[in-house]
Parts: C-alpha cells; structure tokens; sequence
C-alpha cells in the first residue's frame, strides 16, 4: 500500500475516536460548542508549535488565499465538528458516521468540475462500497436507528462539511501552501469562529476544573483533530481529493468498533458485513492505484 494511502487511512481510524471523546466530554459537562472549541483550540496551539519549529516563515499567508483558509476553517471544519457532535449526542456513533459519510460522494461530485478529476469505474464502485457498507454498520432502516429530523439535517450538514475541507485544503495547497499551513489556519479559525458564536469562557472553565479534564481535552485535541488532519493533508497533497475521501470511509468502521467496546453498542450481522463493504472499497482503490504506478 502506497505511504499516502496509509496516511489517510491512519486518520480515518483517528477520526473515528472522535464520538468516544465527545461523549466523555459530554459526560463532564462540555455542549457541542465546547468540544468543538477545545478540539480545535488545542489543534491549532499544536500545529502553530510546529510550525515555529519547522519554518516560521509557514506562517506567511497571501490576503487573496484567505478564502481558501476561511473556507477550511469555518465553513468545513466549525460546520462539521459542531453538526457532527450534535448527531453524536441523539443517535449511535455509527449512525453518526454513516450520515457523516455521505461526504466521499460529495467530493466526489465536486472534485469533478474543481479539479477535473476523471470518474472511473473503480471510483464509482468503491465509493458504492463504501457507502453500503456504513449503511449496513449504522443499521439505517431498522428500529434501532431511529432517528429524528433534527439528527438526520445535522448529520448531512456534518457530510456537506466534511466534503468541503477537502475541496478547500486541496485548493490551499494548490497555491503553494504546506498541509501544516492549512492545518494551523483551519483549526485557529474554527476555534475562533466557535468562540465568537457562542463564546469560550465555559469550555476554557471546564477544561481547567481538573487535570482529568485537562488531560481529557488536550487528548481529544491531539488525537481527533491535531494527529489526524496532519496525516490527512499529507496524504491528500498526494492524491485526488474523491479517492482520499473515500479511503477515510474507515472511520464509521472505527466508530462502530469504539461504540461497541465502549458503550456496549450492538454490532450485528449486517453490521459486519458493512465493515467488510468499507474495507473492500479500500482494497479496490489501492489495486486500482497500484495498478497505474
């Protein structure tokens, strides 16, 4: 498997930890907003730190690219995190993922008039496998996955902004900028964005009640955003923007195992057979590209 395929795919299984840490800091008194502001806040201190060490020059940002950076941060990533946990919070993660995971076809869509990547058959049939198979993990269709109205618009805002990242950090990087450019600029901008909208004082209080809840904030910040979007970008400054999107598709299959190890969350046959739909997307994409190096 090629290094940039492993790099995406190491952040959909750190994606997919993501509905663990959130309701763990639901669980200590953190709303979305607050979740979303220390996911990202701490993210951004990570990134910048390595920036300062890497090439302080990184910093750099040309006024005419802001777009890019704004579009990354605040209609991608604040719209996603936030939507994403309120999905979190009225139904499973693995619906929550599922619902998340409209996005590989958006992208899709999106990349094909952006950026003129071509729709093979391979595309088409990995991402049909891809989405069957969270379907199937998430149990949509069945009493289990009820889900109301509200769950069901948050769930497909949180794929619509999901998509929209990839499109926007793929056009920043375009421009010459590095993926930690586009990682610091992002994250800074959600947090600020989700402060400005609904204010930081109660997180920042929470975050500081203890060091469990400090440490719980800082690991939620490395390890679903800062860990993550460091290896995606990477790998997508490699690759088209749909295929990497769909190799992420790994994360409804992490989510489904960490709800089933963690909360009891039932997996059923169906469910399993969805986890075997994702990996084989996976699989095809990787012979696919093999094949044409």
């Amino acid at each position: 498997m090629k290094k940039n395929s492993l790099l995406v795919i190491s952040a959909g299984v750190l994606w997919g930890l993501l509905g663990v840490f959130s309701r763990l800091l639901a669980a200590v008194g953190f709303d979305s907003a607050g979740v979303l502001i220390v996911r990202c806040g701490i993210a951004a201190l990570f990134f910048g730190v390595t920036l300062l060490v890497r090439d302080p020059g990184m910093f750099k940002v040309r006024l005419r690219d802001f777009w890019c950076f704004f579009g990354a941060g605040i209609c991608s990533l604040l719209l996603f995190t936030y939507c994403y946990i309120q999905t979190i919070a009225v139904t499973s993660l693995s619906t929550a993922a599922v619902l998340l995971y409209t996005a590989p076809s958006m992208v899709m869509l999106m990349s094909l008039f952006i950026f003129r990547e071509r729709l093979t058959v391979s595309k088409v049939l990995a991402l049909l496998l891809a989405f069957a198979g969270c379907c199937l993990v998430s149990g949509l269709g069945t009493d289990e996955s009820a889900l109301s109205a509200f769950g069901l618009i948050c769930g497909l805002l949180s794929g619509f902004g999901y998509a929209l990242y990839s499109i926007f950090a793929r056009l920043a990087m375009d421009r010459g900028y590095s993926s930690l450019t586009v990682n610091f600029y992002s994250c800074l901008l959600a947090a600020l964005g989700a402060s400005a909208i609904w204010g930081s004082y109660s997180a920042v209080r929470l975050m500081f009640t203890g060091w469990e809840n400090f440490l719980l904030c800082l690991a939620t910040g490395v390890i679903t955003c800062y860990m993550p979007y460091l290896l995606y970008t990477k790998g997508l400054s490699g690759m088209e923007a749909g295929r990497a999107s769909i190799m992420a598709s790994i994360e409804p299959v992490v989510a489904t195992v960490a709800g089933i190890v963690v909360f009891r969350e039932k997996l059923t046959l169906a469910g399993g057979c969805g986890v075997a739909l994702v990996l084989a997307a996976i699989v095809i994409l990787n012979l696919k590209h093999k094949a044409k190096s």
